[in-house]
């Protein structure tokens, strides 16, 4: 009875997270360990922050790169609220460059070190070195910043040539984002 209990308020509070078209937050720490070998953060750094980030990803019609006639969606920029836990917001996420802001107004840029897959239609796990944070704040200090369980977000599927080169489509994703900092001895 216990479990047909459980069972139905996990489905419940799933199919009202659907409903909403917010994101469906969790309590779960991540496990630094449960990543893909590629995206795991340096030993001696320690997760200070999760976020779930909601949002959009703006792609662009263009010409593939070395050639002079092969068109494909090129990935311009994410723009996406980032929440607590609970759903609080704490932050935006928008570039480019990729910025992450935190509501106390300190934020951090950063460049990609590397993707593992994340199935299809979903944009890839990633890591990611921070900059230098500028302001102080939550984001000071932050060494590295990993994306995984993301959903959706992949480049459109409708077709890209030069008929509508130039043309923009915008992607519905979710991701979360954890934060770290080098570990203090």
């Amino acid at each position: 009875m216990k479990r047909l209990l459980l069972l139905t308020v996990l489905g419940s509070a799933a199919l009202a997270a659907c409903s909403t078209n917010k994101p469906m937050m969790t309590s779960a720490t991540v496990q630094p360990n449960a990543v893909a070998e590629p995206i795991r953060v340096p030993a001696g750094h320690s997760m200070v922050m999760q976020t779930v980030g909601a949002g959009q990803l703006l792609y662009e019609c263009k010409l593939k790169a070395n050639t002079t006639d092969v068109h494909e969606w090129t990935f311009v920029g994410p723009t996406a609220t980032l929440m607590d836990r609970s759903g609080k917001t704490v932050g935006k996420y928008y570039g480019p460059p990729a910025t992450w802001e935190s509501l106390d107004g300190s934020k951090v840029t950063a460049t990609q070190v590397a993707v593992s897959p994340a199935g299809a239609g979903n944009i890839p796990h990633q890591l990611v070195k921070a900059n230098p944070a500028q302001g102080s704040g939550s984001m000071s200090g932050v060494t590295y910043i990993q994306r995984v369980a993301t959903k959706g977000g992949a480049a459109p599927s409708t077709p890209c040539s030069g008929a509508n080169a130039g043309a923009k489509q915008t992607v519905e994703y979710q991701a979360d984002y954890l934060f770290w900092k080098a570990a203090t001895s």
